[in-house]
């Protein structure tokens, strides 16, 4: 028979414990996008997603690579100019404004992936084409990090790491 001892030793020993379980997954790409779009939504929809792009937070969110290449294009960029990046890429526009959203994972593989995030906001004066964000993760020390932002304004297509890459070229 086994005793409820012997249960609690075998089960440590088997890693049953919480204490001996596998740390969480990271959390995954669409996690990371449901927080930061439920961020932007909160109140009006009108406070927009910039934190994720604010210089304290890219560590946090970009990956190493794209925070680089950051650094260089606003050493690259005239004092009083502003950067190369002048609307929050988040939301998609100059005035910010979140409703709701929907993510979905366009490819998802071991060390990177693509998610799509539809954004509707209270008014409804952007094509649909430009409603839409996408996010290229990559993996970085067991964690997931945003790799490039791309979107479209008015019909024509923008991303991040062009942005930046365009404005260290000038």
């Amino acid at each position: 028979m086994l005793t409820r001892r012997a249960f609690v030793a075998a089960s440590l020993l088997a890693g049953l414990s919480p204490a001996f379980a596998e740390s969480p997954t990271p959390r995954d790409p669409a996690a990371i996008l449901t927080a930061i779009y439920t961020r932007a939504a909160k109140g009006k929809g009108d406070s927009g997603g910039a934190f994720v792009i604010e210089n304290k937070a890219k560590g946090k969110y970009l990956s190493k690579a794209l925070v680089a290449l950051w650094a260089k294009a606003d050493a690259h960029t005239p004092k009083g100019d502003v950067g190369p990046v002048d609307f929050d890429p988040v939301t998609n526009s100059q005035e910010p404004d979140v409703k709701s959203f929907k993510i979905d994972a366009e490819k998802m593989e071991a060390d990177k992936a693509t998610m799509a995030v539809t954004i509707a906001g209270h008014r409804n004066d952007r094509k649909p084409a430009d409603q839409i964000v996408r996010y290229d993760f990559v993996r970085e020390a067991n964690s997931w990090k945003i790799d490039d932002i791309r979107g479209s304004s008015d019909g024509e297509s923008w991303s991040i790491r062009k942005m930046l890459g365009d404005s260290i070229k000038s």
